[in-house]
């Protein structure tokens, strides 16, 4: 029989049966695994209120004879307050987690991408941080830990340093003017790009408004909706992007 206890994330959850409610959990030693919270939708239920979406947890659980693991004890470890004191916040964890649920790989550990999450979680629980470009600043690292970080200080396909105007997910990054298909890059967002993957991170989630946001929001969107060959459930994010013919 298989029982290990780890620390984890919640990713999301959905009912099951008539009490019961199944957690997908992206945990430090066993990657993501699908846990069954017997009882947890009871009023009376300790489960149902420790196993939240975006919840920190440290769980006990074993083997079952189904596909799933089943809970037999979980702690919080942190509550996470200044995270859902905010609709931007807690819709900016969503994305995150959302894209997490969407590697394919279960029952595999990757300590990396269990850090990252950590770090980008503990960051929208931080008031000094704006939760806006978080979403994108996340995309662009957990693309660059599976060595598919888009090229920004390039042109993609001649290597021209530019200057670059428009963005392909296809393609793998900015795109000169020769070159230039996809989306439409204004030198803002370009710029806040730079920023983000160049070391300015904490620079630029500290501001409020930077030009560019919109585009940086839609555009790494588009980049991991690429990646994973799938659209997110998230609410897609708004922004004055201009589709571009193809040359």
């Amino acid at each position: 029989m298989k029982e290990f206890r780890d620390d984890a994330f919640v990713l999301r959850t959905y009912k099951s049966g008539e009490a019961d409610r199944v957690v997908v959990l992206y945990t430090k030693e066993h990657g993501k695994v699908r846990v069954l919270a017997k009882g947890a939708r009871k009023p009376s239920s300790r489960l149902g209120a420790t196993l939240e979406t975006l919840g920190a947890v440290r769980v006990d659980v074993v083997k079952s004879r189904g596909a799933f693991y089943v809970a037999r004890h979980v702690q919080h470890l942190d509550a996470l307050r200044t995270l859902r004191s905010s609709y931007a916040r807690i819709s900016a964890g969503y994305a995150v987690v959302e894209v997490v649920d969407a590697i394919p790989a279960e029952e595999t550990a990757d300590e990396a991408i269990f850090e990252l999450l950590a770090r980008v979680l503990a960051t929208l629980n931080d008031e000094r941080f704006h939760p806006e470009l978080v979403p994108a600043s996340f995309y662009l690292r957990l693309l660059a830990l599976d060595g598919s970080a888009p090229v920004l200080d390039e042109c993609v396909l001649c290597g021209s340093p530019g200057p670059l105007v428009a963005f392909d997910a296809v393609a793998g990054g900015a795109l000169c003017a020769s070159d230039r298909r996809g989306i439409a890059l204004s030198h803002d967002a370009l710029t806040l790009l730079q920023r983000i993957t160049g070391g300015d991170l904490a620079g630029v989630l500290s501001e409020t408004d930077a030009p560019g946001t919109g585009e940086v929001m839609a555009l790494t969107q588009e980049a991991i909706e690429n990646h994973f060959g799938r659209r997110l459930r998230a609410p897609r994010a708004t922004a004055p992007v201009t589709p571009l013919l193809d040359h």
